[in-house]
């Protein structure tokens, strides 16, 4: 169990009693149950009232993947591997990590990436990104966007749409009536 601490809190909360996570010991506080793409997630950054960082474990069993190929339009990332041999895929391919590597994903089409488990043992690893301010992230094997606020209280916009169905500019609109 981990271990509270006070911390002083510059802003609205003032002083508060914070759980200091652990990432040998993570509370895993989103579960994603989609086939082929089960993982856990312990969300350190939620976790400890970050604005502007997000951090995450992310734990993921043999065959499954953590989440869909995208990249962030806002958002630059850093992964670090705890544990199991993971795989990313990146510039499209496939390359095998182990535990200690550290790889970086910038913002943009560059920045692409997907992490799946094809190993035998679990999987575990830290993403670090910047957070905090909308993003929109890209996921280009299944033509979607996502508009997304991350909000430090976990609210917000979180919206996916196809880019399929994008419109013209000024589709739906009208003109505005002159005043009376």
């Amino acid at each position: 169990m981990p271990a509270l601490y006070d911390r002083q809190r510059i802003g609205r909360r003032g002083r508060e009693a914070v759980v200091m996570p652990n990432i040998f010991e993570p509370d895993f506080n989103q579960r994603r149950e989609h086939p082929g793409f089960r993982a856990l997630r312990a969300r350190l950054g939620w976790e400890l009232g970050t604005e502007h960082l997000g951090a995450s474990i992310w734990e993921i069993e043999p065959g499954e993947a953590a989440y869909p190929y995208h990249y962030h339009l806002a958002e630059e990332e850093l992964l670090v591997v705890l544990l199991g041999r993971p795989s990313v895929r990146s510039d499209g391919e496939w390359r095998e990590l182990a535990p200690g590597d550290v790889l970086s994903f910038p913002r943009g089409q560059s920045g692409g990436h997907q992490v799946a488990n094809w190993g035998d043992v679990t999987a575990r690893f830290l993403a670090v990104s910047t957070s905090g301010t909308p993003d929109r992230v890209v996921y280009p094997d299944s033509g979607k966007l996502g508009a997304l606020e991350r909000l430090p209280d976990r609210l917000g916009l979180f919206e996916i749409f196809r880019l399929a169905d994008a419109v013209d500019y000024h589709d739906g609109e009208r003109p505005p009536a002159p005043p009376s």
